[in-house]
């Protein structure tokens, strides 16, 4: 719910989600999570008193975000690892593909959202897409690093994928960020996954055990991805999308060159 200039972080997110054509979305929450709910719920105490004093352009925006997308909720009682909480969804996804969107990455694609890219993806070859991006080698520690064959030059026939490797032992610099096409199969193998590091079930042990029986693709999507997770990374967001807002970027610009001054 860290804001980004004028909106949580998570809405972001969802918007990225809708504009992709998703119209169902599950967002796995933890215990005091409320803020979640209440921001996308209706408000009609402050539509009432946006009504009252007229101030329809904050109206308009409040009930576009309670009206955007069907969002439902469930909540992941233990915090067993990203593994887990998908695992939650199963009675939502039931036999059907599903997109994953992690709450800490937001990918600026004006033209293009970096899920659709995916999902087109996906269209055309119907198997699980894991979303990456090439990072520096010096980076590599702090992701999920794929390798496999090429397919052409954005796709990648998963055959190993590392979690946080040393430079040393990287495969390769494709690492998995934040957005994912799950087929149905991948439930069944979260099941079957044993706790590793840190006692979490680990999504990527899951996605390495299906892709000795499925085939499983690293898909590189286009677009500006902001790790929000990190210090760095949310102060890079909340300056690059200010200086997009055209009623900020003017004044932005002004100020961030006094500073060098």
């Amino acid at each position: 719910m860290l804001p980004l200039v004028d909106k949580p972080t998570l809405q972001y997110i969802v918007e990225e989600a809708v504009a992709s054509g998703i119209e169902e979305i599950l967002l796995i929450t933890g215990r005091g999570k409320n803020a979640i709910e209440n921001h996308f719920d209706t408000s009609y105490e402050l539509e009432h008193v946006l009504e009252e004093k007229g101030d329809f352009e904050r109206l308009d925006m409040i009930r576009k975000i309670s009206n955007m997308v069907d969002i439902q909720y469930t909540r992941q009682k233990e915090q067993k690892g990203l593994g887990h909480a998908i695992y939650c969804a199963k009675n939502f996804v039931g036999d059907e593909p599903f997109a994953v969107l992690l709450g800490d990455d937001v990918v600026y694609n004006r033209e293009n959202p970096a899920l659709l890219q995916l999902m087109d993806m996906y269209d055309k070859h119907e198997v699980t897409i894991l979303g990456v991006q090439e990072v520096d080698k010096n980076e590599v520690d702090k992701y999920g690093i794929v390798a496999g064959e090429a397919l052409d030059d954005r796709l990648t026939r998963v055959r190993t994928m590392v979690e946080k490797p040393s430079k040393v032992d990287a495969p390769s610099t494709l690492a998995v960020l934040g957005r994912y096409i799950l087929t149905p199969p991948i439930i069944e193998y979260l099941e079957n996954t044993k706790p590793g590091k840190g006692n979490e079930i680990q999504l990527t042990d899951a996605i390495m055990a299906m892709a000795q029986d499925y085939a499983v693709y690293a898909g590189i999507y286009e677009g500006r991805r902001y790790d929000v997770g990190s210090k760095l990374g949310f102060l890079e967001a909340t300056v690059e999308y200010a200086l997009r807002d055209p009623s900020l970027a003017d004044s932005f610009k002004r100020y961030l060159k006094e500073l060098e001054l």
